[in-house]
């Protein structure tokens, strides 16, 4: 395989998605050190102001991001050659962190079930994902992973999804709770609102975490 910018995946046809997972899972034990996987922020709900703090600035920063996507990049790799998937890996960085997607290949479609029911898979992917960089890089690693543009679709309902939102709670001065989300899911939302000068913030447990849209009045 080779690997540039946009990486290059060419594995053989799908075989079956357990593989990956056992592959994965015990690819991640193994390199996983002490502390856990990071922990993802939602809008309004944490602060990172400490970790920006002692982060690298400028020009060292966006090194240690491309550092980030290209261990990634190496251990997706891996994972695909083994599970014998289709699929290119593009590398990018969005905001504070680095961006990697993994991207239907001339050879091949990337298998949607890497992607999984409500995005399950890709969420448990992202989390080896990131244990493999912070195995190699000894910082935690916020990295974005995505599979053949779920994210990105998801992405453009979410905020749609917020901003109708947005306009009834503005109408009605009420706050409105929306639909049991996923970190990343809530942090488009908690950005969209906060865009419209509106508060909002998350309730309930996991897996049924949800967003409540809160009126002018509560901010």
């Amino acid at each position: 395989m080779s690997e540039n910018v946009t990486g290059v995946v060419e594995p053989a046809a799908v075989t079956d998605t357990d593989q990956l997972a056992v592959t994965s899972a015990a690819t991640a034990d193994a390199a996983a050190p002490a502390g856990g996987p990071a922990d993802e922020p939602e809008g309004t709900e944490g602060s990172s102001s400490e970790s920006a703090a002692a982060a690298p600035a400028g020009s060292s920063k966006k090194r240690q991001l491309e550092r980030e996507g290209e261990v990634a990049a190496d251990f997706l790799e891996t994972l695909l050659d083994i599970a014998d998937l289709d699929g290119d890996i593009d590398l990018g960085i969005d905001g504070d962190r680095a961006a990697v997607s993994i991207v239907d290949s001339e050879e091949g479609r990337v298998p949607r079930r890497l992607v999984g029911q409500d995005g399950k898979v890709l969420e448990a992917l992202q989390e080896l994902t990131r244990l493999a960089v912070q195995s190699e890089t000894g910082e935690r690693s916020r990295l974005m992973l995505d599979v053949a543009g779920h994210r990105a679709g998801r992405k453009t309902e979410l905020v749609e999804l917020a901003r109708v939102a947005i306009e009834r709670v503005k109408e009605t001065g009420e706050a409105e709770e929306l639909e049991p989300m996923s970190a990343f899911e809530r942090k488009v939302v908690h950005d969209e609102v906060l865009a419209a000068g509106l508060a909002s913030e998350s309730e309930g447990v996991e897996p049924r975490r949800y967003v409540v849209v809160l009126p002018a009045k509560n901010v």
